[in-house]
């Protein structure tokens, strides 16, 4: 997975700091970071990060180039999601609760505060290499519905659990740092060394054991038992699981 930077490149101002070989691309409070990346995808090239300048939401998408087939390279979410979870982990108060509902949902004490979601060109096949991947994601910084905090336990924003101070630029350049650990270690160790990362951040079962199969596929084992359930990557990111389709924002 590369994010060596393109000879292609859109010309922007770094609206943040971000750590070589990546790229912002800073949009205005009404665009679309995850549309806007896919668009731009071929010519600006890995390591293009789009961002939206807003408070309340942390809204970003960063443009990759898998060496794999796209069944491989699926993983990236994966490394995105590794990644998302140490940026909000870095900045968190002590014992706060941080947790990936697989795949690709992420949760803070227990309520969902956003997610990632990953895109590849129309019309590659699982054993063709995509010529470019984005991850996308979204973290709610400040609740703007209205209700009091606590109403919906399902349901918050990093504001209402001990990020007072914590601004949403902040969250995309953690993010950032973070997912280069990620990728190296994928570059180094394998596969192998995403599912180590990854698996500890789902919430645990008694008595159910979980690995990820090497296309990224969810394998789930219950304990006394020789049954294997398998949850396909590829379908649960058709329609991520964490995005209400109505407001293109977590759901709320």
């Amino acid at each position: 997975m590369s994010l060596a930077r393109s000879d292609k490149r859109e010309i922007s101002m770094p609206a943040l700091a971000l750590p070589p070989p990546f790229t912002a691309v800073r949009l205005r409070e009404r665009g679309d970071a995850f549309a806007h990346a896919k668009t731009i995808a071929t010519e600006s090239g890995a390591g293009t990060l789009v961002h939206v300048g807003r408070f309340d939401l942390a809204e970003f998408a960063l443009v990759l180039e898998p060496e794999q087939p796209l069944r491989v390279a699926r993983s990236a979410l994966y490394a995105g999601m590794i990644a998302l979870a140490d940026a909000l982990i870095a900045a968190a108060e002590p014992e706060t609760a941080i947790t990936v509902v697989w795949p690709d949902a992420i949760r803070v004490n227990g309520g969902l505060v956003g997610g990632g979601r990953l895109a590849w060109p129309a019309g590659v096949g699982a054993e063709e290499v995509p010529s470019w991947l984005v991850f996308g994601a979204m973290v709610r910084v400040q609740s703007m519905s209205g209700q009091e905090p606590g109403v919906n336990p399902e349901i918050t924003a990093l504001a209402e659990e001990g990020f007072a101070t914590v601004m949403a630029d902040e969250i995309v350049a953690s993010f950032s740092r973070h997912f280069m650990v990620a990728i190296d270690a994928w570059q180094e160790s394998g596969f192998a060394a995403l599912a180590r990362d990854y698996l500890p951040r789902l919430d645990r079962e008694q008595g159910l054991r979980r690995e990820l199969d090497d296309n990224g596929d969810l394998l789930l084992r219950r304990v006394g038992s020789d049954a294997l359930d398998r949850c396909s990557l590829a379908m649960a990111l058709a329609v991520p699981s964490w995005l209400d389709p109505a407001t293109g924002e977590p759901r709320a």
